[in-house]
């Protein structure tokens, strides 16, 4: 394992900036904090507390101090209420083009392989038009899921598409991060990973997803509530769309 001093590794040559936003959760996000320190190659990573319960934010301090990782507590930096996906994604933003390096965003309740950075970076690296390329979400038996259905039965090693990525695991290049500034971003909005998709090819970038590169997920494991939309759908929508919730 990858020895992380104060939330970055003790080389010079960091190959990204690999980012967790959580908002409770926490067992989820124990379980992919530990898989992303597994990385085989040296990346900077930051885990994002959004308002997490006070028990939860006490686990993510343990956590963050037991792995050597940095945490940020987004209350210190908005008093907007949760979600504060655009805040994470304005600092993460600038962090990495401050280092000059990608930004790979791996939600908390996605568990990444030793080698899935590697194999994002990789192809990143031989593809100088792209602008996001995502790793392909499975189960535990190996079954394609949520939200890359659309995708599943495909057999290529990869596959330009205009369709929108998903930010469970997935590479931002370090041209579209120069690009598009992230202070553009609705702030109306809760999730931004259609509108990031979009924005990527208005640009004039290629997006991709590598079906051989999975990372195992737990749909809206990061975010319990949202699965009202198949267990009660009357109240999932009455807080989307009466309190304007879930937006994107």
């Amino acid at each position: 394992m990858m020895r992380m001093i104060g939330g970055y590794p003790p080389l010079v040559n960091m190959e990204a900036l690999v980012i967790t936003p959580v908002k409770d959760a926490i067992p989820a996000a124990i379980r992919a904090a530990h898989a992303v320190i597994s990385s085989e190659v040296p990346i900077a990573y930051r885990i994002f507390n959004d308002n997490s319960t006070e028990e939860g934010t006490k686990e993510l301090i343990k956590l963050a101090e037991e792995i050597n990782v940095a945490l940020t507590h987004l209350k210190d930096l908005t008093d907007t209420p949760s979600p504060n996906y655009k805040t994470v994604l304005q600092v993460a933003q600038k962090e990495a083009l401050e280092k000059e390096v990608p930004l790979i965003i791996v939600e908390s309740d996605v568990t990444v392989q030793k080698d899935t950075f590697n194999r994002l970076l990789g192809f990143a690296k031989d593809h100088p038009e792209l602008g996001l390329v995502g790793a392909i979400t499975v189960d535990e038996n190996g079954e394609v899921n949520f939200p890359y259905l659309k995708f599943k039965g495909v057999r290529k090693e990869e596959l330009e598409t205009d369709r929108s990525l998903s930010f469970c695991c997935t590479l931002l290049s370090l041209k579209f991060l120069r690009a598009y500034d992230f202070q553009e971003l609705d702030r109306s909005k809760h999730w931004y990973d259609t509108h990031i998709s979009r924005t990527s090819l208005r640009f004039g970038f290629k997006n991709f997803v590598l079906p051989p590169v999975q990372v195992r997920h737990e749909p809206h494991g990061s975010r319990p509530w949202k699965k009202l939309k198949y267990q009660n759908p009357l109240q999932y929508y009455w807080r989307k769309f009466l309190k304007g919730l879930d937006k994107i």
